[in-house]
Order: C-alpha cells, then sequence, then structure tokens
C-alpha cells in the first residue's frame, strides 16, 4: 500500500528500533494537512446511538469530583452541559465512519491483531480524563483544537488510584514531560507511561488509535478452555507403575511429574495453540452486534462480481492469518479458514490489507475463494453497497 506513513520526516525502522514500547515519542506534523475524520456534530450523533460505546466525563474543580455518564444519551444532554472541564469519548468510531476506518488502517504497519479501534473524544476547555496510564500502547493524533499533553512515569496495578473517581486516576502522578499538541501533532505513548491530556481550546478533537495487548491470565484460561473442549472425557491420570508406599498422605515428585507432563504434553501442542491464537486475537470488539446475511450462492457471487460488483469488507472486522503445513489459516472475527490455493491465499492477504474485492483481484476459476467469499458474506464480514443507494440524495 502506497499509503504516507503517519509518522511525519521519521523512518518506520527509527520509530520500532529507538521507541516502540521503549519511550515516548512527539512527532509534529505527523500527519501533513489532517483533517479530523470527524466533526463534533457526527461524534454527539454516534454518541446517541444505542449501538455505540460512549461517556461523558466532567470534572468539577471546586468539589475535586470526576463524575461519568454512560451513553447512549439524549440530544437534549448536549445541550446541558457546563462551559469548560467536559469530554465526550466515543469507542470504535472507526467501525461506523469510514474516514476514521482509513485513518486507523494507515497504522497498518502494526500487525492486524495488535490494532484495537480508533477512539474519537470531544472536549472543552479544561475537558480530559484525568491522569492516568493505559495498558497497551497508543497513538494520540490532535484532530481540531488544541491539547495539552503531560507524561511520565510507569505505572502497574499497584500504583496508588483515587478510589472515589468513576475513572482510573492516579493521585500521585508527577509529569515529566508538559506539550501542547496542535491538528496533525502526534504523540506516542508505551505501555503504562502516565499521561493526563487537558483540552486549551473549545473545539479539542483528538483521535487515539489503542492496540490489543492480550492479558497473560486471559491467555492462559481461553487457551486451556479451548484445550479442554477438544480433549475426551477417557483420557485421565495413569500409573501404572505405583509402588508400595509408606506415606498415604504424600503426594510423590513422581506423581506431580505424570500430572505436570500430562498437561504441558498439550500445552505444548502447537499447531493447536496457533489455531487458537489466531481465532482469539481476531474475536470482534462487539461479538453481539454481528448478525448473520442471507446465504449467496457460488453462481451468485460470480454473477455478481462479473457484473463489475464490488464487496467491502466490514469496518470492524478483524483480519489476520498464519502459515500451515499445506497453504495457509486464515482467521476473521474468530473464526479459522484453512486453505491451500494458490488464488485463494492471495486473496487474503489481499484482504488483510482492507483491500475492496472486484473482478479483477478474485480468481473467480478458483472454488476454495468462491466459498471463502460466500462464507464471509453469510457471516456478514463483506458487503456491497447498491450503485442506486450512493446516489439518492
Amino acid at each position: 500500500m502506497n499509503t504516507p506513513l503517519p509518522l511525519g520526516d521519521m523512518s518506520l525502522e527509527t520509530f520500532l528500533r529507538d521507541y516502540w514500547q521503549k519511550k515516548p515519542l512527539v512527532i509534529r506534523n505527523a500527519i501533513a494537512d489532517f483533517k479530523s475524520p470527524v466533526e463534533a456534530d457526527e461524534l454527539a450523533g454516534l454518541a446517541c446511538e444505542a449501538e455505540v460505546e460512549s461517556r461523558l466525563i466532567a470534572f468539577d474543580a471546586a468539589a475535586n469530583q470526576w463524575k461519568m455518564e454512560q451513553g447512549p444519551f439524549e440530544e437534549a444532554r448536549f445541550a446541558n452541559l457546563p462551559e469548560t472541564n467536559w469530554t465526550l469519548l466515543v469507542q470504535a468510531v472507526d467501525h461506523w465512519v469510514p474516514e476514521a476506518h482509513s485513518l486507523l488502517r494507515q497504522f497498518n504497519f502494526i500487525p492486524n491483531w495488535r490494532l484495537d479501534d480508533l477512539m474519537v473524544s470531544f472536549a472543552v476547555k479544561g475537558g480530559g480524563v484525568g491522569p492516568h496510564y493505559d495498558n497497551y500502547d497508543v497513538f494520540l493524533i490532535q484532530a481540531q483544537g488544541s491539547r495539552r499533553w503531560e507524561f511520565g512515569g510507569l505505572y502497574d496495578e499497584h500504583s496508588p488510584r483515587r478510589e472515589d473517581a468513576p475513572v482510573m486516576i492516579l493521585p500521585e502522578w508527577q509529569a515529566e514531560t508538559s506539550v501542547e499538541l496542535n491538528p496533525g501533532d502526534l504523540l506516542y505513548l508505551p505501555p503504562r507511561v502516565g499521561h493526563n491530556g487537558v483540552a486549551t481550546s473549545d473545539d479539542c478533537i483528538t483521535c487515539s488509535i489503542g492496540f490489543r495487548a492480550p492479558a497473560t491470565h486471559e491467555m492462559l484460561r481461553s487457551f486451556s478452555d479451548d484445550l479442554g473442549e477438544s480433549l475426551g472425557h477417557d483420557e485421565r491420570y495413569e500409573d501404572p507403575d505405583l509402588t508400595q508406599t509408606d506415606d498415604p498422605g504424600l503426594i510423590s515428585e513422581e506423581a506431580l511429574q505424570r500430572a505436570h507432563q500430562l498437561l504441558l504434553n498439550h500445552l505444548s501442542d502447537k499447531q493447536r495453540f496457533r489455531e487458537w491464537f489466531g481465532r482469539f486475537v481476531t474475536e470482534p470488539k462487539y461479538p453481539e452486534q454481528q448478525d448473520d446475511s442471507e446465504e449467496v450462492t457460488a453462481e451468485e457471487l460470480i454473477e455478481f462480481l462479473e457484473s463489475d460488483g464490488e464487496l467491502f469488507i466490514n469496518e470492524g472486522s478483524r483480519l489476520s492469518w498464519v502459515a500451515a503445513d499445506t497453504g495457509v489459516i486464515f482467521f476473521a472475527d474468530g473464526h479459522s479458514y484453512p486453505l491451500s490455493t494458490e488464488p485463494a491465499i492471495a486473496l487474503i492477504k489481499s484482504m488483510c490489507e482492507y483491500s475492496n474485492l472486484c473482478i479483477e483481484n478474485t480468481d473467480i476459476a478458483d472454488a476454495q475463494s468462491i466459498q471463502l467469499i460466500c462464507t464471509l458474506l453469510k457471516r456478514g464480514l463483506l458487503y456491497s453497497i447498491n450503485p442506486d443507494d450512493e446516489t439518492e440524495d
């Protein structure tokens, strides 16, 4: 893809070597002539929708008190807000706004499975969410207005936090660096770096690109559950070489080793692990919003493509792949698809760059490709746009 990197004049090699998961970075004019992917009114409209995750956070300076409201909101709520010290945050704007999705795709230099979503916030002067830290990398792009960012220090789950706040606030945090960002400027923060952003204008829009960082305990639980579901009930602990014991209360080292090895044999199954991991890290952000579509036959699909039809990838879909012994395994929204033909493999690699599907990049003679597309259409990962809908005013 020829999309410029959102790193200003810095090379990707320099960024990954010197900054990624190592130290904060400010890049002035990281994205030249940058324009916000969403207007303030449009963001407020999204926050009124039931399927959109949104929050309204306000700070009462006189009472030293934080308040948070969860969306969806009534339109009238935005007419009754104070003049200062509040911010509206809308999660996964890339799911709903094509321009936001295009912005997220500019960060494809990080693997798909690590990208989470694009959150957009609107704030009036003084608006923010307080000093805090995140357990994942984040790129903060100023889209409109200005925001002062203070950051520095590493924090974790044992760091003190305010118990009376509805969001995580670091009460003993001291900034090490302070910068003011203007449209097009970018701040990169590695995991667990303390930071605090405060709007310095009444039209502050900030785009936040967050990343997925699976917790070790979550992965262990999920993988062990996946393994457990695949094992038959007849596999049990066995000790055919049992000998007489003088102490019936003792769990012997031999027994511990035997039980430990029994579990390790399954946990060390690398093929099983790669299949589980791909499904795990591509699980959709909002699985409850997924609905199956009508089934499309291979003949109908081929006819559609031959008539210059074009298919688009659902903006919220998560796509990745891994190499396999006989081809690849393609992962899409928590499902796996073993593929072996060259046209199908070329197709999914193109899809992982979120390229549209059309007759030029789809081998309609390849049955595996056609079957995959039909399945993805049925699961709602692909959609078409009726040209008549685009011309209606």
